[in-house]
């Protein structure tokens, strides 16, 4: 039988799981709240994956958001099967490939507009307020909230190499700046 066959979930106290020390991702308090927000409008949906000693592997932002909103145990599924080598690399893997993901514009657009339009709260989904702005066709509009409306600048950065350049980008991107990629 495949390991993976035999997951479960298990409920555990969050004050037994300890973080990976050496975890390269960051978060923001800003995206730590969003998390949280999310927790608590859809529950959760993404268990803390751990390494079969209550170590985390992913789910670092998760756990910090249910600490935030008092939640005393958190859902997990224990990856004991996984090599040293491999759940070091899973915490890297696991950020980096849902980071190269994209958007197809047009759904994009069309889903936030439908949702908009039942009521939902668009705050829950993680994007900035320009980015609901843009996305809904109203960044023009008056209206809008101050963050919307605050003056622009914009700033080119000429990067030596392609790596620094992601590097630059992901950290920007973390620290919620609008970023282009240009080559």
């Amino acid at each position: 039988m495949e390991a993976a066959s035999q997951l479960q979930i298990v409920y555990r106290d969050i004050e037994h799981l300890v973080p990976y020390a050496r975890n390269a991702r960051t978060h923001s308090d800003e995206q730590i709240a969003q998390l949280a927000a999310s927790l608590r409008e859809f529950g959760w949906t993404n268990p803390v994956l751990l390494d079969g000693d209550c170590g985390i592997i992913a789910g670092h932002g998760r756990v910090l958001a249910a600490r935030k909103l008092g939640q005393r145990e958190v859902p997990t599924i224990d990856l004991a099967h996984l090599s040293e080598a491999q759940r070091r690399a899973y915490v890297l893997a696991d950020n980096k490939l849902a980071e190269r993901a994209g958007w197809d514009s047009e759904l994009l657009e069309l889903e936030v507009a439908d949702l908009s339009g039942m009521g939902f709260e668009l705050g829950v989904l993680g994007f900035t307020t320009n980015e609901l702005a843009t996305l809904l066709g109203t960044a023009d509009e008056p209206a809008l909230s101050a963050a919307v409306n605050e003056e622009r600048f914009l700033v080119l950065v000429d990067c030596g190499s392609e790596r620094e350049q992601s590097k630059l980008f992901a950290e920007m991107r973390e620290r919620h700046f609008v970023c282009k990629l240009m080559s």
